[in-house]
């Protein structure tokens, strides 16, 4: 896939990127046995091992956690009124959609609490030894996850073609939740509204935004700090994963919607 050789020129000493569908492995790029820190990648992550708890039964969706009023369905959508970081709410649940790390923690307590084990030890195997990842997650469930482009690829085909969880539960977890939010995408700016699922984030109209002109609106994922992403975009069935070395700034802005676009395109022709 001529598309992944636009890493060649990016700012970076190291990188590895990959395309996939739900059957297999399209191509990759790079450094691809290499473990990189995905961050907030992370998150999808734990959203699949908080979606499999709830059909588990070991937890519910609309059962109170977090601040008054929020619940882990608010802490997933970033909803809860939590900031960025730190335990004091800046907002009432529902009333804007505050990108939070907090969220993340708590629900990660929450679980360990409720399933009587390690919160890591949990998603190892509710989602990890599943899928057969490699990855491993030292720490923060919204952001301490290490792993390789396969391992990336490999949650992302299974967003592609569900099997921890039930289909309709991950078409409820990439559908939007409290719609009409507005807030701030970080390192994008303010979009009205700013739509999330589940521990994902959609696309929707969104702009900027560093997905492709060419992903549809139905296309959801997440961008990590450290210069990682997955995106899937279920039109195109398709899962595009990038891990870096270099941290995401102007240069991620630029470079990731243009490899978006480009990988699309010849995905298409193909």
């Amino acid at each position: 896939m001529e598309a992944l050789g636009q890493i060649d020129a990016w700012p970076v000493a190291r990188a590895a990127v990959g395309v996939a569908r739900a059957g297999a492995i399209v191509a990759v790029r790079g450094a691809v046995n290499e473990r990189f820190p995905w961050a907030s990648v992370t998150k999808p992550v734990t959203a699949l091992a908080v979606l499999v708890a709830a059909e588990e039964g070991i937890l519910e969706l609309d059962e109170a956690a977090g601040p008054p009023g929020s619940t882990v369905r608010h802490l997933l959508a970033h909803a809860s009124g939590l900031p960025f970081e730190g335990e004091r709410p800046i907002g009432r649940p529902g009333e804007r959609r505050i990108y939070s790390n907090t969220g993340f923690a708590v629900l990660g307590t929450l679980l360990a609490e409720r399933a009587e084990m390690p919160f890591a030890d949990y998603v190892h195997a509710a989602v990890s030894e599943p899928l057969g990842l490699e990855a491993v997650l030292r720490g923060d469930p919204g952001s301490g996850l290490e792993g390789t482009l396969a391992d990336l690829l490999a949650v992302g085909r299974q967003l592609l073609a569900p099997a921890v969880v039930a289909a309709e539960t991950l078409a409820e977890a990439t559908s939007v939740q409290f719609p009409g939010l507005d807030g701030v995408l970080p390192g994008f700016g303010r979009q009205s509204p700013n739509d999330w699922g589940l521990g994902f984030e959609l696309r929707d109209a969104k702009r900027p935004h560093w997905t492709g002109s060419r992903n549809s609106p139905r296309t959801f994922g997440h961008f990590g700090q450290t210069g990682a992403f997955l995106w899937v975009d279920p039109e195109a069935g398709l899962a595009c994963a990038c891990l870096a070395d270099r941290d995401f700034g102007d240069w991620a802005r630029e470079a990731w919607p243009a490899f978006s676009d480009a990988v699309l395109a010849e995905a298409a022709a193909l």
